[in-house]
């Protein structure tokens, strides 16, 4: 079921990432999003007023970030954008991706762009007033590092989950640690020839604004505080739960960052397009939810959902992107879709370069389209897990036009 909208090649891009606390730690997300918003359409020449339609993805409040969408394009001299704010955690991309075709598949708008940014460093914290509460005390939290640790309807941590999936289909530390070795190895590929890959959608070196967003506090060479891992390092880590198989190496960090996606009908995409003879077809989303504490399982049956909308079959795609805030994810993925390890995340992944929350998705699919691209076009395929047990995935397609 192909959808009528295109992405147009070049039309989307990312910021580096950076881990909490790091270079993005002090800058307000939406301004941040807004501010690179309007450098990156000047540098592709495209003018804000083609496009009248966006989708904000965001899961970590901000000052005034009830606002959402509207005050982003505000600040980014784009007034005439309107259009939702969504949160779907870890799949918060996928979906914004997915709310932005269907405005335009629907003749709603003539060109969308879903906009995701997230800053988990200092997130806020929260009260919540109660005053029937004794002596009228309410309850708060903190946004970002109480949710991390605390499932509302299982009362586990995030983690719990990939622990959950290694016991229940027997992966072991040294597996997950095989892993981390190949993802760090493939993402070393997007950086060779002074960061090729990654300068196909991403400015670099990176110019870091103050919070002001007035001056330069520095540059970013690509994303920052990598892990550069052995597997003699990481066999000396010990499971961060007693008796688990899951260690820090084997798992994401948190990350701040923000990247785009802009959709339109194929008259325009040609238009807005880097290469007008490259077309990039939408032809499957999928959703999936699964038991209450196996997360890693979810990516699975929402990848077949998307491949049975696209009426494709695994073996098709020439491409795989996953969001793998554990190596478990991938293994787990491999295991049941037969695809191997090996053929999957080629130039990076989210175990690697971080995890920002909802711009997460949104650079895997990026860089799968520039995947596609290099490798002379094909199908590809992003799937990846979420908070609640959830997950999101997308089958598009990069062709030549003609």
């Amino acid at each position: 079921m192909p959808y009528n909208c295109e992405i147009p090649y070049g039309a989307y891009w990312s910021t580096p990432f950076a881990r909490w606390q790091g270079a993005f730690a002090t800058l307000h997300s939406l301004e941040f999003a807004a501010y690179t918003l309007k450098r990156e359409l000047d540098r592709r020449n495209i003018p804000g007023e083609t496009i009248d339609h966006g989708v904000l993805g965001v899961t970590v409040p901000q000052k005034s970030s009830f606002y959402g969408l509207p005050w982003l394009a505000g600040m980014a001299d784009l007034s005439q954008l309107r259009g939702p704010t969504v949160m779907q955690a870890c799949a918060t991309g996928a979906r914004a991706l997915l709310a932005a075709v269907q405005e335009v598949d629907a003749g709603l708008s003539t060109a969308s762009i879903a906009i995701t940014c997230d800053r988990t460093s200092n997130g806020p914290h929260v009260y919540y007033p109660n005053p029937r509460a004794p002596g009228g005390t309410g309850s708060h939290e903190d946004w970002v590092l109480d949710n991390f640790n605390n499932d509302p309807l299982g009362k586990h941590a995030m983690i719990r989950t990939a622990e959950n999936v290694a016991a229940k289909h027997q992966i072991t530390t040294s597996e997950q640690h095989d892993v981390v070795l190949r993802r760090e190895a493939q993402y070393r590929a997007a950086l060779a020839n002074d960061c090729a890959f990654q300068k196909r959608y991403m400015t670099l070196p990176f110019e870091v604004p103050d919070p002001s967003f007035r001056k330069t506090t520095g540059t970013l060479s690509s994303d920052e505080g990598i892990n550069s891992s052995t597997s003699e390092g990481l066999a000396k880590l010990k499971p961060v739960i007693d008796g688990g198989s899951v260690t820090f190496g084997g798992q994401t960090h948190p990350a701040d960052g923000n990247s785009a996606i802009i959709v339109t009908m194929p008259d325009k995409a040609r238009e807005l397009s880097r290469d007008s003879n490259l077309c990039i077809r939408l032809h499957g989303f999928g959703s999936a939810r699964c038991k209450v504490g196996y997360m890693p399982e979810a990516p699975v049956p929402a990848a077949q959902r998307a491949l049975d909308q696209a009426g494709l079959a695994i073996d098709r795609m020439d491409a795989i992107k996953t969001h793998n805030p554990f190596a478990v994810n991938d293994i787990l993925f491999s295991r049941q879709t037969g695809v191997p390890t090996e053929r999957m995340n080629n130039y990076g992944c989210s175990l690697v370069w971080g995890h920002p929350q909802a711009p997460t998705g949104t650079r895997a699919i990026i860089e799968l389209i520039e995947e596609l691209a290099l490798r002379g076009g094909g199908y590809g395929l992003f799937t990846g897990c979420a908070a609640g047990d959830t997950a999101m995935a997308v089958v598009l397609e990069v062709t030549d036009r003609g």
